[in-house]
C-alpha cells in the first residue's frame, strides 16, 4: 500500500468517524498519522535523482510575495467569449513583466518573477502556475510551486469572484497539507524531547481540546517516549502536531477577488467586508492601488531615509527594513562593519520624543524615519 493510499484512507476514517468525547484519542491518533505521512509525501525520493527543468527562482528585492491560484483566474473580457485569464494578466498590471496569459488553463508553467516598485521599496512578486487540486500529492507540478510558496514572505491568493468560496477553501486545503499556515500564529506550546525522564506535561491555562492522554498517544505515534510538554494556550491537537513536526510556515494570506465587474453590488459589498479580502478587476483596473496599500500592511516594511553630516537628507534612496528593526539593523545594512565603529545616532521622525534625538543602537526605528550615524 503506497502513501497516497495510506493518506485517502486515514482522511476517509476521520469524515466518517463521529466527533464526540468517547471518539477524541482515536481521532488525535488519525490526524498525527496523516501528519506523519503527509510529511514522508513532501521529501524528495532517493531513486529520482534526475536533474528537472529549474523552478525556484533567487530572492531578490525586499520582501518576496507569492501569487497563487487555481490555473486561470485573473482577467475579463466581453461575457459570452470571456477569456479566463490566469494571474498572468495580474503579474502584468502590476509589474512591468510579461506573463503569458490565455484563455486555456496551464498557461504558465514554470516560476515567472515580476517586481513591483512601491513607496520606494523592490518588492519580488512570482507568478507560480496554477495549483489544481491534488498538487499536495505532487499532481500538476504542485510540490515545487508549494515549496516556492513557503520562501515567500506573504502569499496572495488569486480567487475568481463569480465562483464563490469553492476556491478559496480548496486552495487553503491543499497549502495546510503541506504545513502552511495561513493568517495565524505559532501555537504558543513549549515542546523539547529528552533524553529520559518520560513525559512531563503541564499546561498553564483550562486545556478544553487536548488532555495529558491524548498529547501522550500522539507522542508515541511519533516514538517519542521522552520529552516536556508545556501548553501555553488552549490548542487543539492539530496544533499540538504542529508543534511536533516543527517545519511548518506561518505567513499573512491576502485573499484577492477578481471579476467584481461580473457581480451583483450586493456581493461585492460582502466579499469586501470579508476579513484578509481585498475586490479588484484586472479587465477594469478596479481597486488597484488599494491592494497595494493592504499589501505595503501586510509586508510591514518601513522606510530609513540617511542623511549626512551638515547635509540635507536622501529622499531618493530609502533603506527598507521590517518593522520593528533597530538602530543596528540599519548599520548593518548599510556596511556591515559600521554597527562596530558606531558611536551615536541622530534621528528626526515619529519614533522620537523630539528632533533630533541622540540615540544608541537598540532604539527602534519607525516608518520614514531619518537617521544620521556617528562614528568612533
Amino acid at each position: 500500500m503506497g502513501i497516497l493510499e495510506k493518506i485517502s484512507e486515514i482522511e476517509k476514517e476521520i469524515a466518517r468517524t463521529q466527533k464526540n468525547k468517547a471518539t477524541e484519542y482515536h481521532l488525535g491518533l488519525l490526524k498525527a498519522k496523516l501528519a506523519k505521512y503527509r510529511a514522508q509525501l513532501l521529501e524528495p525520493s532517493k531513486s529520482s535523482s534526475s536533474k528537472g527543468e529549474g523552478f525556484d527562482v533567487m530572492k531578490s528585492g525586499d520582501a518576496r510575495v507569492a501569487l497563487i491560484g487555481f490555473p486561470s483566474v485573473g482577467g475579463a473580457g466581453p461575457p459570452l467569449q470571456r477569456p479566463a485569464f490566469s494571474q498572468s494578466t495580474f503579474l502584468s498590471l502590476m509589474t512591468s513583466t510579461a506573463s503569458e496569459a490565455a484563455s486555456y488553463e496551464f498557461t504558465t508553467l514554470t516560476c515567472i518573477p515580476g517586481v513591483i516598485e512601491y513607496k520606494g521599496a523592490n518588492i519580488q512578486l512570482l507568478d507560480l502556475p496554477g495549483i489544481i487540486e491534488g498538487a499536495a500529492q505532487g499532481k500538476g507540478r504542485g510540490r515545487q510551486v508549494i515549496a516556492v510558496a513557503r520562501t515567500a514572505d506573504v502569499v496572495i491568493m488569486m480567487l475568481d469572484a463569480t465562483k464563490g468560496e469553492v476556491q478559496r477553501s480548496l486552495l487553503e486545503k491543499e497549502l495546510g497539507s503541506v504545513g502552511i499556515r495561513l493568517n495565524k500564529h505559532k501555537p504558543n506550546i513549549y515542546f523539547k524531547p529528552k533524553k529520559g525522564g518520560g513525559i512531563s506535561f503541564n499546561s498553564t491555562v483550562t486545556l478544553t481540546q487536548c488532555s495529558e492522554k491524548l498529547v501522550q498517544l500522539i507522542l508515541h505515534e511519533y516514538k517519542i517516549f521522552n520529552a516536556e510538554v508545556l501548553f501555553r494556550e488552549d490548542c487543539s491537537p492539530d496544533e499540538f502536531i504542529d508543534v511536533i513536526m516543527g517545519n511548518r510556515v506561518y505567513m499573512p494570506c491576502l485573499y484577492v477577488y477578481n471579476k467584481i465587474d461580473q457581480i451583483s453590488m450586493e456581493e461585492v459589498d460582502r466579499l469586501a467586508r470579508k476579513p484578509d479580502s481585498v475586490v479588484i478587476s484586472c479587465g477594469m483596473k478596479l481597486n488597484l492601488d488599494y491592494l497595494l496599500e493592504m499589501l505595503w500592511e501586510y509586508l510591514a516594511l518601513t522606510c530609513i531615509y540617511t542623511k549626512k553630516r551638515g547635509q540635507r537628507p536622501d529622499f531618493t534612496d530609502a533603506i527598507i527594513l521590517r518593522k520593528g528593526a533597530s538602530v543596528e539593523h540599519v548599520c548593518h545594512r548599510i556596511h556591515r562593519s559600521l554597527a562596530s565603529q558606531f558611536k551615536y545616532a541622530l534621528v528626526w521622525g515619529t519614533s522620537t520624543k523630539y528632533s533630533p534625538q541622540r540615540v544608541g543602537l537598540t532604539h527602534t526605528m519607525e516608518h520614514e524615519d531619518v537617521i544620521q550615524i556617528v562614528k568612533k
